[in-house]
């Protein structure tokens, strides 16, 4: 394990360093377009404030700001016990010093994702569909998943390089813009006092900034993407070792794969952290996919017939993919991890209308509704939040029903 994070955080480095340069030298390249190249130190200097102004408030409120965006609401162990015991089953067997904070997000399609700092700052957050469609060892299987990602430390990893590729986006953007509204005092700056070579000078510095701008977000996000779809991999190979058991997260992966419905509280900043991608119709892996195909991610997991070890998810992430190894050297050493049986749960025999009434309980649960059962008919009443009164009519027998709040 501690190789795997030794080895996580050099690449980490290595991939913000290569960022970093782009980001200053974005900078340096703007600020000669617009002043000469005596001026690049000042862009590069502004391009610096930015990216600290920018890290500042991603690391000391950048988890909260993320769970707001998604509409995670934090919960009780009461709203879903089941949640907490298999959050804290995991933190156990993760040896994490700290359980992490538990979200529920009102979102009926069924995904997951974990953020904050450190292990000790941590949060995982699940959807309602998820809850409802998934039984208890897949649910252990997607928390395995999101405790891997707090372990290997790539919450930290997420959080640098979207403020990182953030940071290079909007940049890009405010030079590019500014070109637009401002194309007509460009052309007067070049036919100014500069004489012809200058000007003709000053005009290649300009085209070569727009070109940059344009170039520089596609392709610090392009291996921004590479190395998140990586981090998967690693993930899947972490949740089937805490688990001992690859075929509850490929259970899940098949369902939450196989649901049709689009994930409203995901956007395209928090869709690279979910365990499979939130948006539905991009299921084949290309340059610009934020994880791996989850046909392929389910087949390697189903392929672990020896083992739950790291070495047992890289042998047959090679013989399923037919790839370099993703898992570093240093991290597969011989270990026994024996696979332990399922549990035999399943929610198999409810149906979708049965499914959806539960998503909707729990949606209700998450945002304070109050429940009550009419004693006249036993229809069951679901009362919003901001209810007033303390008392209220069953709509089929008319009986009135008090509201306790």
């Amino acid at each position: 394990m501690w190789e795997l994070i030794r080895v996580n955080k050099r690449n980490s480095i290595l991939l913000l360093g290569a960022m970093g340069t782009v980001l200053l030298l974005l900078g340096f390249i703007i600020g000669g377009a617009f002043a000469g190249p005596q001026a690049g130190w000042i862009g590069m200097l502004i391009a610096t404030v930015i990216w600290l102004v920018m890290m500042m408030v991603s690391l000391s409120s950048g988890d909260q700001i993320l769970l707001a965006s998604s509409k995670a609401v934090p919960v009780t162990p009461e709203v879903h016990p089941m949640l907490f015991n298999v959050v804290e089953e995991m933190t156990i067997a993760a040896n994490m010093p700290k359980m992490p904070k538990v979200y529920i997000i009102n979102d009926p399609a069924p995904n997951a994702f974990a953020c904050g700092r450190n292990p000790e700052t941590a949060s995982v957050a699940v959807t309602a569909g998820l809850l409802a469609k998934l039984n208890r060892d897949e649910l252990q299987g997607v928390v395995a998943h999101e405790i891997s990602h707090i372990l290997h430390r790539d919450i930290l990893f997420v959080t640098l390089a979207g403020v990182m590729l953030g940071s290079i986006v909007l940049i890009s953007q405010i030079f590019l813009r500014g070109m637009f509204y401002s194309s007509m005092g460009s052309r007067r700056r070049y036919s100014s006092s500069r004489g012809e070579g200058g000007g003709q000078a000053q005009a290649i510095m300009m085209i070569v900034a727009i070109v940059f701008a344009i170039l520089a977000p596609i392709l610090t996000q392009l291996l921004y993407f590479a190395l998140s779809r990586k981090r998967e991999y690693l993930a899947d190979a972490g949740g089937a070792r805490l688990t001992r058991y690859p075929e509850g997260l490929a259970s899940a992966l098949e369902k939450i794969a196989g649901s049709n419905i689009n994930m409203e509280a995901a956007n395209k900043v928090t869709a690279p952290m979910y365990i499979a991608n939130p948006f539905r119709g991009k299921k084949a892996m290309n340059l610009y996919s934020t994880h791996p195909p989850a046909e392929e991610r389910i087949r390697i997991l189903r392929n672990m017939s020896h083992g739950a070890a790291y070495i047992d998810y890289e042998k047959s992430y090679e013989s399923v993919t037919k790839r370099s190894p993703v898992v570093p050297a240093s991290a597969l050493k011989p270990e026994e991890v024996s696979i332990r049986e399922g549990s035999g749960e399943s929610k198999s025999t409810q149906t979708a209308k049965q499914q959806a009434r539960q998503v909707g309980d729990l949606m209700r649960t998450v945002s304070a509704f109050a429940f009550l059962t009419c004693s006249g008919c036993g229809l069951k009443m679901k009362i919003p939040p901001e209810f007033a009164g303390d008392k209220v009519k069953c709509p089929r027998c008319k009986k009135v029903v008090s509201v306790r709040k």
